[in-house]
């Protein structure tokens, strides 16, 4: 593996004694072809590409010293229009098989052609195995040519001797040095691809390739933005996943300090940790972790050596739940401000009563009457505030109750939580009317609290006006 010389060393060292993150030699921007220095194999598919950067882009305004790397863009070509997210990938061999075309497929598919018009994928094909990536790119060219024409989808590789040193490295945990050497490579892939990407959109999204992900996930993150905008949250990174380096939100306007700092620290610490200090660095002290999680981590088998790898994120949800907008009601003993719409609304929020009683209710009572396809309740956190016994039900006919809160006249029973947990699909098939309230009915009472995390359900299309209450 070639090391730098000893005139880069000293140039490093002198930037490093002057506090400056900056990189070492010079960047290509444009791809015109290889040099007689990283000749491309025969099988390699690659074609000249422009690097559509413009001339005012930070590189060239800023007082950074560039990077010395050259992109092979292997398949896909870019808009010159900025997207609102930029989206990246970096992809590597791995020993028991791949997940990279389902993740790209999950993106896509969650994704409404507006969606996509508004964000480009941009996968760095990081092994340096030719085959491998060779056959990667006729996989990904046959699944999503598309994609790849309209410029929703860029895939590159970064020859290997733009790397600097990966043997040899400091071994700061006492980790093996076989491990020191893959999450040091990493950190660079993740450095060059950030510099690629920098320009490409408002917004940065990491993502590992073996993730899938949330119904309209674009849409939510420019909520999720805007509600920080609002609030005047200053924020470095959001967490769209507590997984590695899944789902973290960047602004494109750091992604050059981002960058540099990868490449400067890369032999130091895993990535994951790195990150967690490059946003301390740019003032923002705790992590702001969204909920429900937009991706989900699907590997089975580590990309390091193929070890077993059974991550998932807890609070992940698919969006393929669509709650339709209602009213909700419970007459169990409210603590703080966990109200029972909690339970209804997607977000962090949770519905948290005191110890409920034989009787006792939640009642969620639909704007419109709508036909129930899928219902999902989880209750309980960490194992506690189960709710223990209680059916499942749905209402028709809307009255108002004594209490003047709406509810419905007559509910059927749909089945029983069990262990905290309802989950029950295709309820079309066998209650197939418009339903107009969705009811959980305590059928035991408990001693402990109980807190309802989530009440999801799926629904087709009511053709009905809305309902009106009957007194």
């Amino acid at each position: 593996m070639r090391r730098h010389s000893k005139k880069k060393n000293v140039l490093l060292a002198v930037l490093l004694a002057a506090g400056g993150f900056y990189f070492i030699s010079h960047l290509d921007f444009l791809i015109s072809g290889p040099t007689k220095s990283q000749e491309v194999t025969p099988n390699e598919l690659s074609w000249e590409a422009e690097r559509l950067v413009s001339k005012e882009s930070w590189v060239e305004q800023g007082d950074y010293l560039p990077l010395n790397v050259s992109y092979l863009v292997l398949a896909g070509a870019l808009s010159t229009q900025q997207r609102y997210l930029s989206v990246g990938i970096s992809s590597v061999k791995r020993e028991k098989g791949s997940y990279l075309i389902p993740t790209l497929q999950s993106l896509f598919s969650q994704s409404s052609p507006e969606e996509c018009s508004s964000m480009v994928v941009v996968v760095l094909l990081a092994d340096f195995d030719v085959s491998w990536r060779v056959t990667t790119v006729r996989d990904i060219k046959a699944a999503f040519t598309s994609e790849l024409e309209q410029g929703h989808l860029v895939i590159l590789h970064v020859p290997e001797e733009f790397y600097p040193p990966l043997t040899g490295l400091k071994r700061n945990y006492n980790d093996a040095p076989e491990r020191v050497s893959f999450r040091s490579k990493q950190n660079l892939d993740y450095a060059f691809l950030v510099h690629y990407s920098s320009a490409l959109g408002r917004y940065y999204l990491q993502l590992e390739d073996d993730v899938s992900s949330a119904k309209n996930f674009l849409t939510t993150i420019k909520r999720r933005v805007e509600e920080q905008e609002a609030r005047k949250t200053t924020w470095a990174m959001l967490e769209f996943s507590s997984l590695g380096f899944i789902g973290k939100l960047y602004k494109s306007a750091h992604l050059p300090q981002l960058v540099r700092f990868l490449f400067l620290f890369y032999q130091e610490m895993p990535c994951d940790w790195l990150m967690s200090h490059f946003r301390e660095l740019l003032t923002q002290r705790k992590p702001i972790l969204l909920k429900p999680s937009l991706f989900q981590h699907m590997g089975t088998f580590s990309s390091f050596q193929g070890t077993y790898n059974k991550l998932k994120d807890k609070d992940f949800e698919e969006g393929l739940y669509s709650n339709p907008p209602a009213e909700v009601y419970s007459d169990m003993s409210t603590y703080q401000k966990h109200f029972p719409k909690l339970a209804w609304d997607a977000g962090e929020g949770f519905f948290w009563g005191r110890s409920p009683e034989r009787g006792n209710y939640l009642t969620v009572v639909f704007t419109e009457p709508t036909v129930v396809t899928e219902i999902f309740v989880e209750s309980g956190s960490g194992g506690k505030d189960l709710l223990e016994s209680a059916s499942v039900e749905i209402g028709h006919n809307v009255v108002t109750t004594e209490k003047e809160e709406n509810s419905c006249k007559e509910f059927q029973s749909v089945g029983t939580i069990e262990n905290g947990r309802f989950k029950m699909q295709e309820i079309d098939k066998k209650y197939s009317s418009e339903s107009s309230c969705l009811r959980i009915l305590v059928t035991a009472g408990q001693k402990d609290w109980v807190i309802i995390r989530k009440i999801r359900i799926t629904t087709k299309t009511s053709t009905r006006p809305p309902h009106q209450a009957q007194v």
